[in-house]
């Protein structure tokens, strides 16, 4: 009786273990800009960028940050490719007064891309 206890609470604290371990709020990614870019009217300076995303289906809500701080949020629209990015990699098209504005935004080893919705508000 006892071993059959403790045999039901290792294998529900295992079950629970392991769900909670796959489980995942947000998606997210990793952005590097080498030179200064804007989403929206947000300036973006170079450097390391966490990307988040949630939503349901491919319109998602994209937030940026940098040092744990949100710094723009944005709509976007998840798109998915035929084979995964190589690395993480921005494309960005020219802006107003020569700043590149972000299009999109791939992700190492994923097929999963963000594009973000020209014309949209964009929120910091």
């Amino acid at each position: 009786m006892k071993y059959g206890k403790h045999l039901a609470l290792f294998a529900s604290l295992a079950l629970l273990l392991s769900a909670s371990a796959f489980a995942r709020s947000k998606d997210q990614g990793k952005m590097q800009l080498t030179d200064p870019a804007e989403i929206g009217t947000t300036h973006l300076d170079p450097g390391s960028y966490k990307v988040e995303w949630n939503g349901a289906g491919k319109q998602v809500q994209i937030d940026i940050l940098q040092h744990g701080k949100t710094v723009a949020t944005a709509p976007a629209k998840l798109v998915e490719h035929a084979t995964p990015s190589p690395y993480n990699a921005v494309v960005t098209r020219p802006g107003k007064n020569k700043i590149a504005r972000v299009d999109e935004i791939d992700f190492s080893n994923r097929k999963e891309a963000l594009v973000l919705q020209p014309g949209a508000m964009v929120r910091n």
